[in-house]
């Protein structure tokens, strides 16, 4: 595996060939991006794959932060459900509505601090401690002091996520814990190379339409229907695009402002530069929500020790790989031991639900009715996998 396949850790996947794309129609947005067969990159909206929405209001030291949640199901265990970094509770969107039809589960899929419509007072904070926290604090103002049986799945550094919290005794009530395609080994590998990866995705897009494209595209998603409904919560209007002209011009956070006192040419350099910034962003008017690059200080935190604290928690466990080499020592030996359940899903990208949102329910419903946590619908047949 490459260094920036592993990289990919933190919830991405570096450019691959295009791939086709499964789900959607073939008519609408026209193809913005060479030539080929015209497929629709149009956004679908979160409601056609969540029953409701809902902003959990959490109270703490410097005031009130709001988390935004989707939801569906009404009877059964809350699956909750925690995003890889970039990415957003839309993610599972598919994958909800797969599950839903397999068991009799309800779906929690909570966008992180800093991602997707969640709004927090100190939005630089992505400390494992403090996410994790969160995910504890959510689920307390959610349910109280009696929430149902839970259980944690977690992509990437969702994963990791929700390995500190179960392994703090965040929430009372869980019941089995779920990582997807997040090793400790091959994420702390990959971290050297994880700006560069950074550094080479578009930095800002002409449209949604244009996103979700080159995110099928590059590989992120391989799966156009999850890419139509999840890109959405990955990128956001860039701001700054309607700026008075004038004195000052915002872009990007910064006032530039021309100085007296510059030589001319200096001045008429800079002048260029603000007004190309500007009409850069009225040309690609979408960029990234989060600057994931600007997280690096975290990335140690999410992942060292990782693989001791999963195995050291007390509960059922499932691991879900996009392949077997992704395995480090610990978990091989833990895996060895029967210290919890694994199973690989070839010919998928990182982005493992999204991929393959169909074979993730039913390794998870399959782990779900294995262990009575959950009773199966819809005349589903758990296949027991051989590892």
């Amino acid at each position: 595996m490459s260094a920036l396949e592993k990289s990919m850790h933190l919830g991405r996947l570096p450019p691959r060939p295009p791939l086709p794309g499964s789900g959607g129609s073939q008519s609408g947005a026209k193809m913005r991006m060479g030539p080929g067969r015209k497929r629709d990159f149009s956004p679908v909206p979160w409601s056609q794959y969540f029953e409701s929405m809902e902003d959990v209001e959490v109270e703490n030291e410097t005031g009130k932060d709001t988390f935004r949640v989707y939801k569906s199901g009404s009877e059964g265990p809350v699956l909750l459900l925690l995003h890889g970094g970039g990415h957003s509770a839309l993610s599972w969107a598919v994958f909800t509505a797969a599950i839903i039809s397999r068991v009799q589960c309800r779906i929690v899929a909570l966008d992180l601090r800093s991602h997707g419509e969640t709004k927090v007072k100190n939005s630089e904070d992505l400390s494992a401690e403090t996410m994790a926290k969160d995910v504890g604090n959510v689920v307390e103002a959610m349910y109280g002091d009696l929430p149902p049986p839970i259980m944690l799945i977690g992509h990437s550094m969702g994963g990791a996520i929700a390995v500190h919290t179960a392994s703090a005794n965040l929430v009372p009530s869980l019941l089995g814990l779920c990582m997807i395609d997040v090793v400790e080994g091959t994420a702390m590998d990959a971290l050297n190379s994880m700006q560069n990866f950074l550094r080479g995705r578009p930095k800002t897009f002409q449209s949604l339409e244009n996103a979700i494209e080159w995110s099928v595209k590059s590989g992120q998603i391989r799966n156009l229907e999850s890419a139509r409904v999840s890109m959405v919560g990955q990128v956001k209007q860039c701001e700054g695009i309607t700026s008075p002209e004038g004195s000052k011009s915002i872009v990007e956070g910064i006032i530039e402002e021309e100085e007296e006192e510059e030589e001319e040419g200096s001045e008429s350099v800079n002048k260029r530069k603000k007004e190309d910034d500007m009409e850069t962003k009225k040309d690609h008017p979408y960029t990234w929500r989060i600057e994931l690059a600007k997280t690096e200080k975290y990335w140690d935190g999410w992942f060292r020790g990782l693989s001791n604290l999963f195995l050291s928690c007390p509960i059922p466990k499932l691991l879900l790989l996009a392949g077997v080499d992704r395995l480090d020592k610990d978990l091989t030996i833990g895996q060895m031991q029967g210290k919890f359940q694994m199973q690989v899903l070839p010919q998928c990208g990182h982005a493992v639900h999204e991929d393959a949102p169909d074979k993730v329910a039913e390794a998870v419903a399959t782990f779900l009715i294995r262990h009575r946590f959950a009773e199966p619908i819809g005349g589903f047949q758990c296949v027991f996998p051989g590892c």
